[in-house]
């Protein structure tokens, strides 16, 4: 069936309108009640008619931070089971990050990811290249075979890693300026975090765990901000998680820097006290942080110092995270609770609406990742990706219903609010009545 008509839902949670999608294309929009549909053809033979009331229609979300753990690690994930979590989540597209194995720093390996992406058909895939070779630190990737392959590469990482190195960040990023791309800093300085366990404070005292101070973050994100000032190209953070990093942002962005920030649903959420329960599902890199850096974290993605919400799904097998603390791996799955976490951090808060969150999940990340098609305006002519979302929903957590292949979320067991009932790839259904199609 090419024709589907969404009627009755609030776009962008504004205004209640009547979506038309003809094939992978919106074909009209209007006020709900304008227009009788079935003058203009449509028949009830013709088209699928979703009735949505009270239901809020965003374009498809984008990630720019996800792990699909294939090529190398299919006991965590597959490009097929990480999409299908993302489409489960609202997400049209996703960027995999480069830390596989192999590591994704050649044209064979972006490449390979990149069509794995194009078979599984829950949601587009576009590879994130390693900055260096094996993400050692000591010699650039193929950033321009990369970036000339069919995967047509523009953003870099060495995520799980920091390029520490600051002549190999200057080089990443004069590089990477050739072409428009931009490099995604995991802001961590190593020396700084050795042995680290938890955030370091009172908690960390407290529990005798080895402490991971902001400033470890902190002094990453002030070198490589002065570093893309000198160059005059661009340079993303990841996973921002600390006040004083969003102060430096804040300061990069008012001299005029290229510097864009994310940050992680659960660092809009979770805070340290969580860790006083041993349980290896908090431990995440970086470490969850104080209650007084997750408002300072919610009032710079109000006020658009951090552009975009990143899940950084990070999926694990039950052994790795289902054993003590200190040998536990670090990371969350996050895709299938993103959405929900910001109705209730940002939304219920009164920090943004609903355009606010269609900017910092769908539109800023498509346009940082220069990822075309997607993060587009829900109006006639654009391509049909769309989420569909029951925002008076309120539900418990339970992973077992996941469509990722890990368990590891930080939310079992707690009620969030919304689900996402449709998504939307060019206009076919992934999702349909909060089930997977």
């Amino acid at each position: 069936m090419s024709k589907i008509l969404i009627r009755g839902a609030k776009v962008l949670g504004g205004d209640v309108q009547d979506v038309l999608i003809d094939g992978e294309t919106i074909a009209a929009t209007a006020r709900t009640g304008e227009i009788d549909w079935s003058g203009t053809g449509l028949s009830a033979e013709g088209v699928q008619v979703i009735e949505a009331e009270g239901q809020v229609l965003l374009p498809g979300l984008v990630d720019l931070h996800t792990h699909l753990r294939e090529p190398g690690r299919e006991d965590s994930e597959t490009v097929l089971t990480g999409t299908r979590a993302a489409a489960s989540g609202g997400y049209t597209a996703v960027f995999a990050m480069a830390n596989t194995f192999p590591v994704a720093d050649t044209a064979g390996v972006v490449e390979q990811v990149w069509r794995l992406g194009k078979e599984s058909g829950y949601c587009d895939v576009q590879p994130i290249g390693a900055v260096t070779v094996g993400l050692e630190g000591k010699k650039l990737s193929e950033l321009g075979a990369m970036h000339e392959s069919a995967a047509r590469v523009t953003v870099f990482s060495d995520d799980g890693k920091c390029v520490d190195d600051a002549v190999i960040m200057r080089r990443a990023l004069e590089y990477v300026k050739a072409f428009g791309g931009v490099v995604a800093q995991h802001a961590q300085e190593p020396r700084l975090t050795e042995g680290a366990q938890m955030n370091e404070g009172v908690v960390s005292a407290e529990l005798g765990l080895g402490g991971w101070p902001a400033v470890a973050e902190e002094s990453i994100i002030a070198r490589d901000v002065l570093l893309a000032e000198h160059v005059g190209s661009r340079v993303h953070i990841c996973h921002l998680s600390t006040a004083g990093s969003v102060e430096i942002v804040r300061w990069a962005k008012s001299r005029g820097i290229d510097v864009t920030a994310e940050v992680t649903p659960h660092h809009l959420l979770l805070t340290d006290e969580l860790v006083r329960s041993y349980d290896p599902v908090y431990k995440v890199n970086p470490p969850l942080r104080t209650e007084r850096d997750v408002m300072a974290l919610r009032e710079a993605l109000a006020d658009g110092t951090i552009d975009i919400v990143a899940t950084d799904h990070a999926p694990h097998p039950h052994e790795d995270k289902d054993c003590e603390w200190a040998a536990a791996a670090m990371g969350m799955v996050g895709l299938e609770t993103a959405l929900s976490v910001v109705q209730q951090t940002m939304v219920e808060t009164g920090l943004l609406d609903w355009a606010g969150v269609a900017e910092r999940m769908s539109h800023a990340p498509a346009r940082i990742g220069g990822l075309a098609g997607h993060g587009r305006p829900v109006s006639a002519g654009e391509p049909a990706n769309l989420t569909l979302v029951e925002t008076s929903y309120r539900g418990v957590v339970d992973p077992a219903h996941f469509a990722s292949r890990s368990r590891n979320t930080p939310y079992e067991g707690r009620e969030l609010p919304g689900r996402v009932t449709h998504t939307f790839l060019r206009g076919r259904a992934t999702v349909v009545d909060g089930k997977l199609a």
